[in-house]
């Protein structure tokens, strides 16, 4: 019963399926929430359990159901839950001129509002924890061709900052900001070479490092309200232009 137990969101597929092996991994039982993706979810709470761990599929779809509902439900498989990782998110590019209601609805209601009332709701129901909310590098950037997302993403971080504040003493607040990790399927093999080019270390990212950066934020304790960007420094490569660098 002294198990600890995290809630990671979105940990049926992609990154969040990493979070949430790696948990497991540090030992920790899992809350597993899933939306759409429930065969992924079952094979993934296999996977967890295979490791000795406990984890249960907790559905919510964020455009329908309550954030309080999933923590409430979390908490009553889980006593000891005490982080929550908020890796569930919604992607979709548009720019300004082509963005609706309905898209910005979509889009910051599981990237940022959720997330917030999920920290909420957390915060009510464990007395000491962490929440690790996973944004994107492109924050630091103005890529107007992805302005719903990436607001509701900048957003994020800005929340992530002011919780941190909020909640701090009982709750470490915290995000990780990955870069080219897990490129989506459609990206052809140039157009990935062609961001390793901009990233300072060239080469692309890992799961793995990721993980990294998950076991060091739940690790250091006097870390608090920060945005790890885990990128090989792309976000940095902002040199811009210069008369030394024009070619002309």
């Amino acid at each position: 019963m002294s198990t600890p137990a995290a809630l990671v969101t979105g940990g049926a597929t992609r990154l969040g399926r990493y979070f949430a092996e790696a948990l497991a991994d540090k030992g920790y039982d899992i809350a597993l929430h899933v939306n759409s993706s429930r065969d992924e979810a079952e094979v993934v709470a296999k996977t967890i359990r295979a490791k000795g761990q406990r984890c249960e599929i907790v559905p919510c779809n964020f455009l329908s159901d309550s954030p309080e509902a999933l923590i409430t439900t979390a908490k009553q498989h889980f006593p000891n839950l005490s982080v929550l990782l908020n890796s569930a998110s919604a992607y979709e590019p548009s720019p300004i001129a082509e963005t609706d209601i309905a898209m910005l609805e979509t889009q910051f209601r599981v990237n940022m509002f959720t997330p917030l009332l999920l920290t909420r709701y957390f915060s009510e129901a464990v007395e000491n924890g962490q929440v690790i909310n996973i944004i994107d590098n492109k924050v630091a950037y103005h890529q107007y061709p992805y302005a719903a997302y990436l607001l509701s993403k900048k957003s994020l971080a800005e929340m992530t900052r002011m919780a941190a504040l909020e909640f701090a003493p009982r709750l470490r607040i915290n995000g990780i900001a990955p870069g080219v990790v897990l490129p989506a399927s459609q990206r052809t093999s140039d157009y990935i070479q062609w961001r390793i080019e901009g990233i300072p270390v060239k080469h692309q990212g890992n799961p793995a490092h990721l993980v990294q950066a998950l076991h060091y934020l739940l690790d250091n304790d006097f870390v608090a309200g920060q945005i790890l960007f885990v990128d090989g420094g792309e976000s940095i490569n902002l040199e811009g232009r210069h008369s030394e660098n024009y070619l002309g």
